[in-house]
């Protein structure tokens, strides 16, 4: 079960084209999406804005050298390990819901360009890993959703209380789950599989076109934030921000987890 490619079985349904066609819409609408966020918000004129007056602000030269270290630094660190998490459970939540989604991606793309039509039988390792990474956004994003959530943990709001920050964790978690009982309910239960396959076409639809009033392109912007913060405080600029002192003042009390209510 967790073996076969459920796209295949799509193809008494849906033609390979027309799977194939939706799969490059959804890459359509994240680059399409993606751009009009950035027109919209003037995210890329901040960054190069900032760029520039760190430029301006620098203390000492970065070498080449220096720069792929700090390069490979962010990418492994901050992107990758998600170093900017201080809690555990909400590093772990993201990275769940990271690489998860980063395989789920990349193994659809693998299914339904590589073996549909069917010339030949779908490796049982690339569905298996296309549940597991369902399974794991799944995981990432519920504990996300209703364990870490700031104005549901710090803040006392109700776990279902929708906003529009929201869509794109509940629209992520909504589609894997759907997927993992579309495949697993193909060959039990035709009808129902069919009406979660409607569910997961209309959830991928609203998690790949909310795009610009959701956070998914967020994605793409953190790593040039951290990048460009490592390069700040490597060339001395420091983002316009004092020196950190030796010894920082310890003020308040020990550290607790808030619950503000």
């Amino acid at each position: 079960m967790f073996s076969q490619n459920p796209f295949v079985e799509l193809l008494n349904l849906i033609p390979a084209e027309a799977m194939q066609g939706f799969v490059i819409l959804m890459f359509l609408l994240v680059f399409g999406g993606t751009i009009y966020d950035m027109i919209e918000k003037q995210n890329a004129t901040y960054f190069f804005r900032n760029w520039r007056k760190s430029k301006l602000s620098k203390v000492r030269e970065i070498s080449f050298s220096e720069m792929l270290v700090i390069i490979f630094k962010t990418v492994t660190v901050d992107v990758f390990s998600a170093a900017e998490f201080c809690s555990f459970n909400r590093r772990l939540a993201h990275l769940l819901t990271f690489y998860g989604f980063i395989g789920y991606v990349i193994t659809t793309v693998i299914m339904v360009f590589g073996y549909l039509p069917e010339k030949s039988a779908t490796p049982e390792i690339i569905p298996t890993l296309w549940y597991l990474s369902a399974l794991l956004i799944s995981i990432g994003c519920y504990w996300f959703w209703f364990f870490i959530r700031v104005d549901v943990a710090a803040e006392g709001n109700p776990r279902l209380r929708l906003v529009q920050a929201d869509i794109f964790v509940l629209s992520l978690a909504i589609s894997s789950t759907v997927a993992i009982v579309w495949g697993l309910t193909q060959s039990s239960n035709p009808l129902l599989s069919n009406i979660f396959l409607l569910l997961y076409i209309v959830s991928n639809l609203v998690l790949f076109g909310s795009i610009p009033w959701s956070k998914f392109a967020h994605m793409f912007y953190k790593p040039g934030a951290a990048l460009q913060k490592r390069v700040a405080d490597a060339d001395g600029s420091r983002r316009n921000l004092p020196e950190p002192a030796d010894k920082p003042a310890i003020l308040g009390t020990a550290k607790r987890i808030p619950r503000n209510y």
